[in-house]
């Protein structure tokens, strides 16, 4: 069985590399990667093949620039050419980026079967470019496979059928799993001059978030905010890095006392740092879920979660306002010794992609 499993933004890595991992121990499974280019730098990409141990891609199509539209037809048009070169017997694709929903159509079309692996997940916010990623991949994959119920139950309103749905667990978590204690290892903090659980990570990137100024504005508000009362370690996503430097915001951003901006880091550079710190405030998907299975508290700044596990039963609190004097509170009674107690999802052990590729060599091998 030929297998093309998909990447093109860092957390992709992540989660296909331990997929891949379990595929090599199968004979009779030939595992391929095709990295679309949608993070294409070194610390964006390079770095995260070389920590996961992940082989060199065997196609890098380099798309990378453009609006979602023409990111998104750009990958079309150079995955077809590497479907009819290589004959998969699947596709596989991971999460909700735009190579994610590009490569699943392109798929499709060409009847080759589509497997989804965190299928299901949905913000209720089509705003979200990635709920549209998310929606439109799971109508036409052939196999889901779950991170949570939450997810299962979201695909049965949808009408796919229950025996394309698969509940195996987080591959996200595996990696957390497999790396936590190479990462532990790093001297991360003691290079930033920072002491274990007395600061806050913080990352920024969504595009309601930092693309328009107001937000951007307020984003900086509670990054002085919590600043006042605590270090900051902010590492910044080159987006967010365009829009300070587009608003003019640069100099107030180097200004605030008690913040350490980083450029972005390498898996392992993160994953200690979010192990070690005394909150995380973020906006990202994956951190929501990587806090909840590391006990460490989490705010988050959005409308919505598509990962609701990590509000009911983890770590993670939903703030739905970028109002400095509502973070500041909630900030407060996590760093004054009342933080959330969570525990960690059910089947989030570390064994996703083994229980995954269990079931693809089931139905297809």
């Amino acid at each position: 069985m030929k297998v093309l499993s998909i990447v093109g933004a860092r957390p992709n890595f992540i989660k296909v590399a331990p997929i891949h991992a379990v595929f090599q121990k199968h004979r009779d499974i030939e595992s391929r990667i095709v990295h679309t280019g949608q993070h294409y730098d070194d610390q964006m990409s390079g770095i995260f093949f070389d920590q996961l141990n992940l082989p060199r891609p065997d196609y890098f199509l380099g798309i990378n620039n453009g609006s979602h539209t023409e990111q998104t037809a750009g990958i079309m048009l150079q995955f077809e050419k590497v479907i009819h070169t290589e004959k998969p017997d699947m596709v596989l694709v991971v999460g909700d980026v735009n190579s994610t929903l590009a490569c699943a159509l392109v798929a499709a079309k060409e009847q080759v079967p589509v497997v989804h692996v965190e299928a299901g997940l949905r913000s209720g916010d089509r705003r979200m470019p990635e709920e549209i990623n998310r929606i439109m991949t799971d109508s036409i994959s052939d196999q889901l496979f779950v991170t949570e119920q939450a997810a299962v139950d979201n695909l049965r309103k949808e009408n796919i059928p229950a025996e394309k749905i698969h509940f195996t667990g987080n591959v996200l978590i595996d990696s957390l799993v497999r790396y936590r204690a190479k990462a532990s290892e790093l001297k991360i903090s003691e290079q930033l001059n920072l002491k274990t659980r007395s600061y806050v990570l913080m990352t920024m990137h969504r595009p309601a978030n930092v693309d328009n100024e107001k937000s951007l504005r307020r984003v900086i508000e509670i990054i002085k905010c919590v600043a006042g009362v605590v270090p900051v370690v902010f590492p910044l996503h080159p987006r967010t890095l365009k829009n300070i430097a587009a608003f003019g915001l640069k100099n107030e951003v180097e200004r605030i006392r008690g913040l350490q901006i980083l450029k972005p880091l390498g898996y392992l550079e993160f994953l200690n740092l979010m192990d070690n710190a005394a909150l995380v405030i973020t906006d990202s998907g994956g951190v929501q879920e990587e806090t909840t299975f590391l006990n460490v508290p989490c705010i988050t700044l959005r409308e919505s979660t598509e990962r609701p596990v990590t509000v009911e039963v983890g770590t993670n609190n939903l703030l739905n306002t970028l109002d400095k004097e509502v973070v500041r509170p909630a900030m407060e009674s996590i760093l004054g010794g009342s933080p959330k107690i969570g525990k960690i999802p059910y089947l989030w052990d570390g064994k996703a992609a083994e229980r995954i590729v269990a079931i693809l060599r089931e139905k297809y091998i």
